[in-house]
């Protein structure tokens, strides 16, 4: 015979993976927002700025707090 508690076990297993991958799914498209900042080689100063998010507009004068350095030439 179940106890009445034992219907909550699988509703709780779900929800606990619901907000898994739902923070996960967050994370990624944080992640992929981020801006690349191309940073010069030689001269070791911003060169150009990629905003992948319609609202940035970031430039080198104007660095995000967080970004994605790319080594260039």
């Amino acid at each position: 015979m179940r106890k009445p508690n034992d219907k909550m076990h699988p509703l709780f297993i779900a929800a606990l993976y619901g907000s898994v991958l739902g923070f996960m799914v967050n994370a990624f498209i944080e992640a992929v927002d981020i801006p690349d900042v191309h940073w010069s080689n030689t001269a070791n100063e911003c060169v150009d700025v990629v905003n992948y998010a319609k609202n940035d507009e970031f430039s080198c004068e104007n660095l995000p707090s967080k970004y994605n350095k790319v080594w260039v030439k």
